[in-house]
């Protein structure tokens, strides 16, 4: 049982499991270094680099104090003077690869503007979120449900805010913009993950999975149970199709057509600042009114 309470994954896959209090003091810099013993060898950044890395190649599984150890050539022993264990290190780990498209330093005032259009700022989030998803495809294993929000992850959320504002939507429906596009990133991702871990754990390669099937799928087909199915095209199933692009154009237009909306509204309602905020508190005081 972590000290917060809950209950940390067997596998060391849940973020906020573990010491929350101590993953915060680690992840906002008050922490880095211990309280006593020699002149360290070791940085926690070393640690968490290290960390990373060998996800990176092996996957999460791979990632223990043993191992990390190893590859820093340092006993076990030493690296718990830095990190209590698994769970508080991938707090560590997850703000950092979080991290790495963003601009370096903590200051959200210091980043260059985000593009004037939010249509850019949003092809740009996906865009960026999958590059980091294909870089770090152990990020998939990961449960967020709780996680330890460290500096990255709210520099990350910082700009990304600010990039959406000009929407002029509610601030909770700007927060589901964020987790809608997230979203439909990481199940694309995670498709073509499951995809490269079925061709490595079987041996089969997609192609060979398919013909396979291609018997018993052309029957079917023939039996006349599938008339639906029977009438797709050949390339419907192509593997030239961008499911990502196609995704995003259309994940874009329907907050366009949320935008025009709101726009509409606003201007039937004769508030013309373009706030969400300030629209939404002046609704509130008509409907009082009206009481």
């Amino acid at each position: 049982m972590a000290k917060d309470g809950s209950t940390a994954a067997t596998d060391g896959t849940a973020t906020g499991s573990g010491d929350i209090a101590r993953s915060l003091e680690l992840l906002w810099g008050t922490g880095d270094r211990p309280s006593r013993g020699p002149k360290p060898g070791l940085t926690l950044d070393r640690i968490v680099t290290a960390a990373v890395a060998v996800a990176d190649a092996e996957g999460l599984a791979a990632v223990s104090m043993r191992r990390l150890s190893t590859e820093l050539g340092t006993g076990t022993m030493s690296l718990y003077r830095y990190v209590p264990g698994k769970a508080e290190l991938l707090d560590l780990m997850l703000d950092r690869v979080l991290g790495e498209p963003l601009p370096s330093g903590t200051d959200p005032a210091d980043a260059p503007a985000p593009p004037a259009d939010w249509r850019a700022s949003i092809d740009a989030m996906a865009r960026t979120y999958l590059d980091n998803l294909r870089r770090h495809p152990w990020l998939l294993k990961i449960n967020q449900a709780r996680t330890v929000l460290g500096p990255s992850a709210l520099r990350g959320l910082e700009l990304s805010l600010t990039a959406l504002r000009s929407m002029g939507l509610r601030d909770p429906e700007l927060i589901s913009v964020i987790i809608t596009v997230n979203s439909f990133v990481e199940g694309l991702a995670r498709t073509r993950a499951d995809a490269a871990e079925a061709v490595r754990e079987t041996g089969l390669s997609d192609q060979e999975f398919w013909d396979n099937q291609r018997p018993y799928l052309e029957r079917a087909m023939l039996s006349g149970a599938y008339p639906m199915m029977a009438s797709l095209s050949e390339d419907t199933f192509s593997s030239d199709f961008d499911h990502f692009e196609f995704g995003l154009r259309r994940l874009i237009a329907g907050f366009e057509a949320l935008v025009e909306e709101r726009t509409t509204e606003r201007a039937t309602d004769g508030t013309a600042d373009g706030t969400a905020d300030g629209t939404a508190e002046r609704t509130a005081e008509r409907t009082a009114a009206r009481k």
